[in-house]
């Protein structure tokens, strides 16, 4: 899940901060510190599906899921364990 943070920081940080030096933590709130907007979300669910092959049903673009990497990281570490769940059931 190490990987998962450090990959969804660098998207975050190079797509929403633009490299600069403002500390985001890991529990922080992407829509309350004004980091993400809805646009911001629609771009990080695309890089989320592309980067992990993963779909992410409109259901599950919800706070719970993607306002901090902490919840990101947990929601894509979960989701492909379903994946990998799916696939050795077949």
């Amino acid at each position: 899940m190490e990987q998962i943070k450090e990959q969804i920081t660098e998207f975050i940080t190079a797509n929403f901060l633009f490299d600069e030096s403002i500390t985001l933590g890991a529990e922080d709130s992407l829509l309350d510190t004004g980091v993400i907007d809805s646009t911001g979300v629609l771009e990080l669910v695309a890089f989320i599906e592309e980067t992990y092959g993963i779909k992410i049903e409109d259901e599950e673009i919800v706070p719970e899921n993607l306002d901090s990497i902490n919840n990101i990281s947990l929601y894509i570490s979960q989701k492909l364990s379903q994946v990998s769940a799916g696939q050795a059931a077949n």
